[in-house]
Parts: C-alpha cells; sequence; structure tokens
C-alpha cells in the first residue's frame, strides 16, 4: 500500500471511530439541568433539576414527561429513589432526594414526541472529593508485585523493530516491535523522529478490546518517541478481521480470565507488559533518557496509572476515565468500575473478590508519585464517576481533574486537546 493510500485508511478509520465515540445528534433534545452549574453539592443539600424539551432549537409544552431519580449504579443494580409524570411546562422542577453520604445521583426524563421516544439523563454529585474506595489493599501487594517485575526483569527483552516503509513520512519513522514479555509477547507500534537528537518519550497504553494499533505520526512530528502498545500477545499490525474473530472467540472477555488465580490472572502478563514497554522505551537511542509519560482511557486510563503506580521512571501520567477502578463497589451497594463485575452468582465468589484486590486500580493508585492529569465525566456509565473518584481521591502525588460533566465514556476534541498540551509541555519542560 502506498503512502497515499495508507493515509487515506487511516483518516477513514479515524473518522469512523469519531462518529462511534461521539453521541449522536437527535431532532428531540431532553435537556437536565441542575441547579448548580458545576453539577456538585454538599452531602445533605437540596438538588433541584430542571426539565426542558426542544425541537428545532425551539422549547416545547405540554407533552407528558416521565422522569425517575436514582442512584448511580452503573446498568447492573438500580434502586428508583423517587419517579413520576408531569405536563411540561415552562417552570418544569423536580426536587432531588437528599442522600447522607459522597456519591451520586442521576435524573432520567423520557417524552413521547409524534410516536417517537426520546430520552436523557443527568448525573450529580454529592461530596465526590469525599468517596473513598470500597476494595482494601492486601498485606502482599507490594510483595506480590515486586516478585512479578524480578521475573520480567529475567526475561531478555530482544527487541526486534520491522521498519514499516508504507506509514514513514518525510519526518517520522514508523516501526512494529516485538519484545519479550513474562509468559509471551508484547507488540506495538514505534514513531520516532528522523531527525537526529534526544527526545522525550510518550507510552500509549490501550483502551479495551481487540484490534491493529497505527501509531501517533503526529506525536512524533511534534518531537516525540511515541509507543503505541496492545496487550494482548499478538502482533498488531495485521488484518482486523483477525481481531474481530479473537474477540468474538477465544478472547472475548478476557478481562476475568482466571479471575481466581492471582499468579495467572489476565492482567498479571499485561501490567507486566506495560513496564517491559517502559525498558524498551528506555533503551533507544532516540530517547532522552528522563522523560516519560503514560496516557490512555478506560483500560489505557487504567494502565496509566496502574504503570506510574509500578514503575518509578514515568514522569507524568494522563488519564480518562480509568476502568479496573473500586471493581468491589457493587458489593458495597454502589457502582463499581468497569468491567463490571461482582453482580451474579459467577463472580461473587470470596476468592476472585481478593484476587480483584492485587488489579485494582485503587491499589496502584495508592503508590503513584508521577505528576497527573485527569479527566472524566459524570454521566460516564462504563467507568462510573464514583469508581473514578475511588481511585483519584487517593492519588497523593501532584495531579489536576478536569470533569467534562455531561460526558459519558467518550471525550470531547478540546478534552484531548487539553490532555495534549499538559502532557507535551510537561515532558518539554
Amino acid at each position: 500500500m502506498n503512502q497515499k493510500n495508507y493515509s487515506l485508511v487511516i483518516i477513514i478509520l479515524l473518522f469512523s471511530f469519531y462518529l462511534k465515540a461521539q453521541p449522536s445528534k437527535q431532532l428531540v433534545n431532553v435537556i437536565i439541568s441542575p441547579n448548580h452549574s458545576d453539577w456538585t453539592y454538599k452531602v445533605d443539600e437540596q438538588a433541584v433539576f430542571s426539565i426542558s424539551v426542544t425541537r428545532n432549537n425551539i422549547p416545547l409544552k405540554d407533552i407528558n414527561v416521565n422522569y425517575k431519580i436514582e442512584p448511580d449504579s452503573g446498568y447492573r443494580q438500580i434502586k428508583t429513589l423517587d419517579e413520576g409524570t408531569f405536563k411540561l411546562n415552562a417552570n418544569s422542577k423536580i426536587k432531588a432526594p437528599k442522600i447522607i453520604e459522597p456519591g451520586f445521583l442521576r435524573c432520567t426524563a423520557t417524552v413521547v414526541v409524534d410516536g417517537k421516544e426520546y430520552s436523557s439523563y443527568t448525573t450529580i454529585g454529592f461530596s465526590p472529593d469525599k468517596i473513598k474506595p470500597t476494595t482494601t489493599l492486601p498485606p502482599d501487594f507490594e510483595n506480590f508485585w515486586n516478585k512479578g517485575k524480578e521475573e520480567l526483569a529475567a526475561v531478555a527483552m530482544q527487541p526486534v523493530l520491522t521498519l514499516m516503509p508504507e506509514r514513514c513520512t518525510d519526518k517520522v519513522d514508523v516501526y512494529h516491535v516485538k519484545l519479550n514479555n513474562v509468559k509471551g509477547k508484547i507488540y506495538g507500534i514505534l514513531t520516532t523522529p528522523k531527525k537526529a537528537g534526544k527526545y522525550p518519550a510518550i507510552l500509549h497504553v490501550p483502551g479495551a478490546g481487540i484490534r491493529p494499533y497505527y501509531g501517533e505520526v503526529n506525536e512524533a512530528a511534534e518531537g516525540f518517541v511515541s509507543f503505541t502498545i496492545g496487550i494482548h500477545g499478538i502482533p498488531v499490525n495485521l488484518e482486523k478481521s483477525v481481531y474481530d474473530d479473537l474477540r468474538a472467540g477465544p478472547l472475548n472477555n478476557y478481562q476475568v480470565f482466571n479471575l481466581d488465580d492471582k499468579e495467572n490472572m489476565y492482567y498479571r502478563r499485561v501490567y507486566l507488559g506495560c513496564i517491559r514497554a517502559v525498558d524498551f522505551i528506555e533503551s533507544l537511542e532516540q530517547f532522552n533518557g528522563e522523560d516519560i509519560g503514560v496516557t490512555g482511557g478506560s483500560q489505557g486510563g487504567a494502565l496509566s496509572i496502574i504503570v506510574a503506580g509500578l514503575d518509578k521512571r514515568i514522569d507524568y501520567l494522563a488519564a480518562f476515565y480509568p476502568a479496573l477502578s473500586d471493581m468491589t463497589g457493587f458489593l458495597d451497594g454502589r457502582a463499581g468500575g468497569w468491567p463490571q463485575i461482582f453482580v451474579d452468582d459467577f463472580t461473587n465468589k470470596k476468592e476472585k473478590i481478593e484476587v480483584s484486590k492485587y488489579y485494582d486500580v485503587v491499589n496502584f493508585a495508592r503508590f503513584v508519585k508521577a505528576e497527573g492529569w485527569y479527566s472524566w465525566g459524570y454521566n460516564d456509565n462504563v467507568c462510573s464517576p464514583a469508581s473514578t473518584f475511588s481511585a483519584y481521591n487517593i492519588i497523593s502525588a501532584k495531579k489536576e481533574l478536569h470533569v467534562f460533566h455531561e460526558t459519558q465514556h467518550w471525550t470531547f476534541p478540546e478534552q484531548r486537546e487539553q490532555r495534549n498540551t499538559w502532557l507535551y509541555n510537561k515532558l518539554r519542560q
């Protein structure tokens, strides 16, 4: 494939991802507005929602609105606190029940217009900075992961770099990379500036799923060594159909493989593989030897915190809505983090609950020393805000949180721009 055709494929793939990640526009918009502009209240404070419905940006009236208010408990455990129906007018308001402990409430409103149903929701926080995790730190947590790092260090990295000429530009070289990991390999895409020099590095860790990767060519053109990894121990430059088959077959639901065995839980090799990726960056002649950042969203947000907690070579981290955070939340009557386990008899077993503690982001967050930039929304129904705040609140390192309240499990372009500006500036300073 020549450079022109390859660039066209990348543009199409990125545009398709953008369409899937962003919310779709509807003819009728149901708007639920809390009476605090930051969507945030103190515990036991009265919150009030205003409801409006527009079509073609014109307010509708005299239609029935069905509403319900419930705790933010993801999709799995819903306990309705208030519900009802009213006739919409210019002053339609709903008082939320008061809550007595830090957490979140969600108001959902539904209308029917011309026979079609429209719905939306708004989630508000009550003293979210006071939310504490439900998971606990195993007494041998540090020893467990130190042994894992020792095992990894005993494995020769033996990097294999394969130049990908069809992806290179006049300013950037692109390589497919294979590294030895514990129990297998780590694969990724390395992009480096062609201009001779020493550069800061950025490790990109992936969100959940099985897919090919293309690397951050634009980032390398900006003057960074950029390494994007996959986590499944398979090459990241194969045809998409290969990953589709793996996702539907042998890797389906990989996130809970061996959840009752801490030595062989799926993510053990993944977490150690992230450290191996840092080893690789450190070995590169183009790396300046000092400045490494790590970034990702969802599962990648989790891995960003985890690798920073495990590896002091990470200087900066930038995480969107970290998954795998406070996974035991459901056992305590509130939303847990993705993959939303501990909600049925299959996972609600003592040995699985105990093993989860060795892999929960909260327990790695306790050891993070890298300066961090974090961002998520209150409306996220995959990585609930209760779970992400559980991890964020326990981080003692210098940090900043940027809440984009209405976002669900997606980001605005402005969030990405803010992340890049922060991370690039920190690495260049």
